[in-house]
C-alpha cells in the first residue's frame, strides 16, 4: 500500500523535474525507465495519451524554428532514403523472421516499427493487419528497448565515426525507431543535427499510411478475411509542423520567437521521454522472447550501419 501512494507522489513530481534545464533527455528516459520497474506506475494510461500528444505538439514547436528551404530540402532526401531502406528492411525483415520461426504478424509488426517510425507504425499496421495485443506487446517491447538503447549509443558513435552534424542528423532520422528518442539523441549532436533529424524522420513517417495499406492487402490474401475499413491513422501533425516552417520563414514576428519555442519544444520533449520511459510495462517487457528480440536487434543493426555507410559515401 505505501509503495502505491509513493508512486502516486513521485511520478508527477519527477515528471515536473524533467522542466528543468538540468534534465536532458537521456536523463529523462532513463529516470523513467527505473521508476517504471521499481515502482507500478498509476498514471500508466493517462502517460501514454499524454507523451502521444505532446510529442505532436513539441514537433509542431519545432517546425518554428526551422526555415522551410531547409525543410523540403531535407525532406525531399529523406523520402528517396526511405524508399531505398524502408524496402530494404521489409525484405530482409521477412526473411529473418522466416529464418528465426517467428510468428508472421509480430514479425511483420517489429520490421514495421524498425523500418518506418517506431510505436506509430506497429499500432497503425497492427490494426490493419488484427493483430492480438499479446503480439502488439511483443513488437512494442522489442521495438522499445532498441530504441531506447538508440538514444544513449548514437551521439558517441556519431563522433567516432566523424560525421558531421547533418550526417548525424540524417543517420538518425533513418535507423533510430521513435521520434521521440530520433530528437532526443540529435540534439545531443547540435542544432542542425537536430533540424535534420527531424526534417528526415518526418519525411519517413509518411510511409505509414501505405506500408499499413500494402499490409492490410497481404493479410486479407493470406487469411482469406473480409475487406474492412483500413485503420491507418493519418500523421496530421506534419502538416502543422510544414505550417509552423512556413510561419519561421515569413513571418518576422514568428521568427524572433523562435528561440522561445525551441526552448519549450526541447523541455516537452526531455518531459515527453520521461512518460515513455515511464509507461514501460513489466508484462511486455516478459513477452518478449530471444527470437523477436535478436530478430529485432539484427534488422536493427543491419539498417544502421547501411544508412550510415550510405551517409558517410554520399557526405551529406
Amino acid at each position: 500500500m505505501f509503495s502505491r501512494w509513493l508512486a502516486y507522489a513521485v511520478y508527477p513530481i519527477a515528471a515536473l523535474a524533467c522542466l528543468s534545464p538540468y534534465a536532458s533527455p537521456a536523463t529523462a528516459l532513463g529516470a523513467g525507465i527505473v521508476l517504471a520497474l521499481a515502482l507500478d506506475n498509476p498514471y500508466q494510461r493517462a502517460g501514454r495519451r499524454l507523451s502521444k500528444w505532446l510529442l505532436q505538439a513539441c514537433v509542431v514547436l519545432l517546425g518554428f524554428g526551422m526555415d522551410l528551404g531547409v525543410v523540403v530540402r531535407t525532406g525531399e532526401s529523406g523520402l528517396m532514403f526511405a524508399a531505398v531502406t524502408i524496402a530494404g528492411a521489409f525484405a530482409l525483415g521477412f526473411a529473418l523472421t522466416r529464418a528465426f520461426g517467428i510468428e508472421r504478424r509480430v514479425g511483420m509488426l517489429i520490421t514495421a516499427g524498425t523500418a518506418i517510425c517506431g510505436g506509430s507504425a506497429i499500432a497503425a499496421v497492427g490494426s490493419s493487419i488484427d493483430a492480438h495485443e499479446s503480439e502488439m506487446s511483443v513488437a512494442l517491447g522489442t521495438v522499445f528497448m532498441l530504441n531506447a538503447v538508440a538514444l544513449y549509443l548514437f551521439p558517441p558513435l556519431g563522433h567516432a565515426l566523424g560525421m558531421s552534424q547533418v550526417q548525424f542528423g540524417e543517420w538518425a532520422g533513418m535507423a533510430i525507431h521513435d521520434i521521440s528518442s530520433v530528437v532526443g539523441a540529435a540534439s545531443r549532436y547540435g542544432v542542425s543535427a537536430l533540424q535534420t533529424a527531424t526534417a528526415v524522420k518526418l519525411s519517413r513517417a509518411l510511409w505509414i499510411v501505405p506500408v499499413a495499406v500494402v499490409a492490410s492487402l497481404i493479410h486479407r490474401r493470406n487469411t482469406g478475411a473480409s475487406a474492412g475499413r483500413l485503420r491507418a491513422p493519418v500523421p496530421w501533425f506534419i502538416g502543422l509542423f510544414l505550417l509552423a516552417s512556413v510561419m519561421r520563414t515569413f513571418i518576422a514576428p514568428v521568427a524572433a520567437a523562435a528561440p522561445v519555442l525551441d526552448t519549450a519544444a526541447e523541455r516537452g520533449l526531455t518531459v515527453t521521454l520521461f512518460l515513455i520511459g515511464a509507461g514501460l510495462s513489466k508484462t511486455a517487457l516478459k513477452a518478449v522472447g530471444w527470437r523477436p528480440l535478436v530478430k529485432g536487434l539484427l534488422l536493427w543493426a543491419a539498417i544502421s550501419v547501411a544508412s550510415a555507410a550510405l551517409v558517410l559515401q554520399l557526405g551529406g
